[in-house]
């Protein structure tokens, strides 16, 4: 499955590409669109491409500098320049940053496929050159499997830092590092599954990692909810911890409660808390919190027995101005407009 990104300022050649690369009956994750070479780095960024076709003359950006950031960032992309005969010399400056294949406007069926054909026969030789073996992915992952099992959380620091530094001899590039740490969390998944794990998170996609430190990091990350939902689990909790944290929230809107001091209430570590609140509510701790706080603020101030500056306590702001100014974000206006709003006199 590949994934291709398409850049050219012109919205026909865009489309024409895309109809391109959908009659070429090639097999493809992702084929996405960008309009000069700053979105397109945008992109990248989201999800990196393995070909990337791009014009050279496009605002904001052009398709040289785009070359040169893109050679700098991920050397492994293929990059195929798609543009008009007046711009051949210029084109060829991009050769210095890795690109591929020269393609000459107007693209046509035939030019189009066999650029296609070179561009898969050498990743598939690029990804033959270096590989590691699955039965070593298996060792690392019943490793981990034995380590989030015992609740080794030492064992498993020890065991990321010796992994990391194994796989680094492999010199691989970014997007092979993130195919085999995927490959791992997949490993362990299905070997705790085995177990009777009810496991919170899904798949890893280390897909939108900038970085190889970035795409270990989120594999940590990933690697130690495993073993958090597992404390979580024999500890007997019965209860959602997302929807018991949200019920402690609210019996103390009125108070400065911390991320920490709710996840120390529902027993989990606050860093796995974070994330885990992040995950089921698509919001920050703060975010949710403020959100509930005003909410509860527009329900007392349409009783007019609650003076504002009353108000303003009982959803946990000592500070009037700043729950006038929190208010206003939140409703668009001010509390006393909102008041005059619900026909009510302050």
């Amino acid at each position: 499955m590949y994934r291709i990104l398409i850049v050219d300022d012109e919205p026909m050649i865009r489309k024409g590409l895309q109809k391109l690369v959908e009659q070429s009956e090639l097999p493809i994750e992702s084929l996405r669109t960008a309009e000069n070479g700053a979105a397109a780095l945008q992109r990248i960024q989201e999800e990196r491409p393995d070909f990337l076709f791009t014009d050279i003359r496009m605002p904001k950006m052009d398709g040289l500098e785009l070359c040169r950031q893109v050679a700098e960032l991920d050397a492994d992309i293929q990059i195929v320049v798609v543009s008009g005969y007046n711009d051949f010399e210029y084109a060829q400056k991009c050769l210095s940053y890795g690109v591929k294949e020269y393609l000459l406007k107007p693209v046509n069926i035939k030019g189009f496929q066999s650029i296609l054909e070179k561009l898969v026969r050498h990743k598939s030789k690029v990804s033959s050159e270096t590989f590691v073996a699955v039965t070593k992915l298996e060792q690392w992952a019943n490793r981990m499997e034995q380590a989030v099992w015992m609740l080794q959380e030492t064992e498993l620091d020890r065991l990321l830092g010796e992994i990391r530094h194994e796989l680094s001899d492999y010199k691989l590039k970014l997007n092979r590092v993130c195919d085999v740490l995927e490959e791992i969390h997949t490993l362990l998944q299905h070997r705790l599954n085995i177990r009777d794990i009810y496991l919170l998170q899904g798949e890893l996609a280390l897909a939108s990692a900038a970085s190889e430190e970035m795409a270990w990091e989120q594999f940590a990350s990933a690697v130690r909810r495993r073993l958090e939902e597992l404390k979580a689990k024999r500890k007997g909790r019965v209860k959602d911890p997302v929807e018991e944290s949200k019920q402690y929230i609210e019996q103390h809107l009125a108070e400065e409660v911390s991320l920490e001091e709710v996840a120390e209430h529902i027993g989990l570590n606050p860093s796995y808390f974070s994330q885990l609140f992040k995950q089921s509510t698509q919001e920050t701790f703060v975010q949710y919190r403020t959100r509930r706080r005003m909410e509860k603020a527009k329900k007392l101030l349409e009783q007019p027995q609650w003076r504002i500056t009353d108000i303003s306590g009982e959803v946990g702001y000592a500070d009037h101005p700043h729950f006038t100014k929190t208010f206003k974000k939140y409703a668009g206006c001010l509390p006393s407009e909102y008041r005059q709003q619900m026909g009510i006199r302050s």
